[in-house]
């Protein structure tokens, strides 16, 4: 047992995928469960949302992902969002895996992959309509296609785009251009080789403020998870999955004049209280965080002064001698008595996003789960 948990309300994610299913009935949900679920815990909150039927499908970026959740027991369909390097394709194939395709080198690859491991490999072609990560071009989409269809031992299962604005006031107009070209892409294409059945671009942002009309399918991201990109983003009704969690480990008094931690960087201006948390950026709590983050203990907000260490942080508990102890929760991410400290906030602080802040949380915190929302 460690002193540092990330407890994981698995009925919140629950909540925040029917959110989406009221957004956009009739549509198929994909989420995303790479990079550890968004830190969440890849294997548990796969099988949860799989065998209550939140999600349909899984995302994952690499195909080790995929392994891990074919070990686990998890038989819903996995789509691999990235490309797959050629050396990992029979490996891919074997796994059931649903692969992202963009170019007929990849086509003619993972075609002879298929065959050597005997069986018929499912392709989602990735068109991009203007991430410029990956994807075929616009132009060239209708002849990839084509190249799927010709392949003997691939089917052509989806066609997927990504919106890399779809979250932001100003993004509004291109995110609508990017999915005007993707439908009518996706009719050309169904006119060259039949229908297909999913059809998809719709991310977070997309599904909370845009028309996906002519999609099948959609993939929310961090709002499926209870976060919002960034503070400015007027996201509504999501209910936060992650509550992160230690405990205080030392009760300190420091005189006035002195100073704490690496560096020095902080002195008491009065004489106070000081404690000792056993958390830090070898958790994933960041060094950003030092002198401006705070944490919850005793039901109060108590700044972090002094520089996080990889292992301990320490917070100020004011002048007169706190009714707390040693063994007493401390929240860094989550609510206490009154107070809430939000993943926005920290994200903020941190001068990042959402997702990187909860990606960061290491595997040395434990992750633990409920399925009844606070």
């Amino acid at each position: 047992m460690t002193p540092t948990t990330l407890h994981v309300d698995l009925s919140a994610i629950d909540a925040n995928l029917a959110l989406v299913r009221r957004l956009h009935p009739g549509r198929a949900v994909l989420l995303p469960v790479k990079a550890n679920a968004y830190g969440h815990g890849l294997v548990a909150v796969a099988r949860h949302v799989t065998e209550h039927d939140s999600a349909q499908w899984l995302g994952v970026a690499d195909v080790s992902e995929g392994e891990m959740l074919r070990a686990a027991g998890v038989t819903a369909p996995i789509l691999k969002l990235s490309p797959v390097l050629p050396e990992d394709m029979a490996r891919a194939v074997t796994l059931d895996l649903t692969l992202a395709v963009a170019t007929t080198r990849e086509i003619a690859l993972l075609d002879e992959a298929a065959r050597e491991v005997g069986t018929t490999a499912r392709v989602h072609l990735k068109v991009d309509t203007g991430m410029r990560r990956v994807g075929a071009e616009p132009d060239a989409a209708v002849g990839t296609a084509r190249a799927v269809a010709r392949a003997t031992n691939l089917r052509l299962d989806g066609v997927f785009t990504h919106l890399p604005v779809s979250d932001t006031p100003d993004g509004e107009e291109f995110t609508r251009s990017q999915l005007r070209r993707f439908l009518a892409i996706t009719d050309d294409i169904r006119g060259e080789v039949g229908e297909v059945p999913w059809v998809h671009a719709g991310n977070s942002g997309a599904i909370l403020g845009h028309d996906l009309t002519g999609t099948t399918l959609v993939r929310p991201g961090i709002m499926a998870y209870g976060c919002r990109a960034d503070l400015s983003t007027p996201w509504q009704g999501l209910t936060p999955a992650a509550r992160w969690t230690s405990r205080l480990s030392f009760l300190k008094r420091v005189r006035a004049g002195e100073t704490v931690g690496y560096g020095r960087t902080w002195t008491a201006p009065v004489d106070t209280w000081v404690g000792t948390v056993p958390v830090g950026y070898g958790d994933g709590y960041s060094r950003l965080l030092s002198n401006r983050g705070r944490m919850l203990v005793g039901g109060r907000s108590r700044a972090i002064v002094g520089r996080v260490c990889m292992d301990q942080t320490m917070i100020d508990l004011g002048p007169t001698e706190p009714a707390v102890e040693v063994g007493d929760e401390v929240v860094l991410i989550g609510a206490q008595g009154g107070e809430r400290i939000t993943v926005e906030e920290v994200a903020d602080l941190m001068g990042t996003i959402t997702y990187e802040t909860m990606c960061l949380i290491t595997a040395r915190v434990p992750r633990t789960y409920s399925t009844t929302s606070a």
